[in-house]
């Protein structure tokens, strides 16, 4: 039986370079028109709405997002998801009336990352679902009524007998993902030399740790000196500036949080210090975490993927 390729530095590198296949964008686009519904490929570490910014985002969803309060109850049921998803396809109904389901991707045995569709109702609502929407976002200060009561009421509407249809062609498609990565990872694990994949797998591995270029270049059996020249030329990077990066992408996902302090964060990915994080986040990204952060919740953020 043959080994289980390693996994590049992590999981939201595979997904990247699957999102970027002409595999993924052909399917993505086929399935959006057929269907009206936002199809995402996500790492398994992704904190915030799936389909946020995408062409087909259900407009009520688009609306909770531009809330922290009603995010944070979003992104709760996305976790609930998530940690709930083994081998097998796992489809949840968030406190606002709407589902949503998570496909897994695999890399040989490990799961790497996830297929997501959903923001639909399942049922023509009744009212008793109406009010129990109503409470919810009274509870996290929002008004039932106006332009969100009307995205509200323009929910698009799946049979579960379809929707379940759709879950498991979904199914399939993941299958071809899962072949398609194994072939990703083998062309780049051809690509690099044995070194440099030592040395991504150990950063990745001690990335929220103190880090000394010492360490990392005795993990991939090398000099110092060797090291530096054979990891620069294949990356582009300079050490310090490489474990830099695969902080603040870490950070990033976890800024999405809104529970998270961004202090809390800066130190929790590896950063010695909040001035330290804060000046390298703006360099790297051109605004500070905590203008990433407000442009987020704020809506002005206008990512799309």
């Amino acid at each position: 039986m043959a080994d289980t390729p390693a996994v590049p530095d992590s999981s939201k590198q595979l997904i990247d370079m699957l999102r970027r296949s002409r595999l993924f964008r052909d399917y993505e686009r086929v399935f959006s028109e057929a269907t009206g519904l936002a199809l995402a490929i996500r790492p398994l570490e992704f904190w915030q709405l799936a389909h946020h910014g995408k062409k087909h985002e259900n407009p009520f969803c688009a609306l909770l997002a531009e809330n922290p309060a009603t995010l944070s109850v979003c992104l709760r049921a996305h976790q609930d998801m998530i940690d709930h998803t083994g081998v097998l396809p796992h489809t949840v109904t968030c406190p606002f009336g709407l589902t949503e389901t998570a496909v897994p991707i695999k890399l040989g045995e490990q799961i790497v990352g996830y297929l997501r569709i959903g923001q639909v109702l399942r049922h023509i609502p009744a009212k008793m679902n109406t009010t129990k929407v109503s409470r919810e976002l009274q509870r996290c200060g929002v008004e039932f009524k106006g332009k969100i009561r009307r995205a509200w009421e323009k929910n698009p509407l799946l049979p579960p007998e379809k929707y379940n249809a759709i879950v498991r062609l979904l199914a399939f498609f993941a299958d071809q993902l899962s072949a398609l990565s194994n072939q990703l990872i083998t062309e780049k694990s051809n690509a690099e030399p044995p070194l440099v994949l030592k040395a991504r797998d150990y950063i990745d591995k001690h990335k929220n740790e103190e880090l000394s270029l010492a360490d990392v270049a005795k993990a991939a059996g090398a000099s110092v000196f060797h090291f530096c020249k054979v990891f620069h030329k294949a990356t582009g990077l300079k050490f310090t500036d490489y474990v830099a990066r695969m902080r603040l992408e870490d950070a990033r996902n976890r800024l999405l949080n809104p529970n998270l302090r961004v202090s809390e964060i800066a130190y929790d990915v590896g950063f010695q210090s909040l001035t330290q994080f804060n000046r390298t986040f703006k360099r790297v990204f051109g605004q500070s975490p905590t203008e990433f952060r407000t442009n987020l919740a704020s809506g002005k953020r206008n990512k799309r993927q």
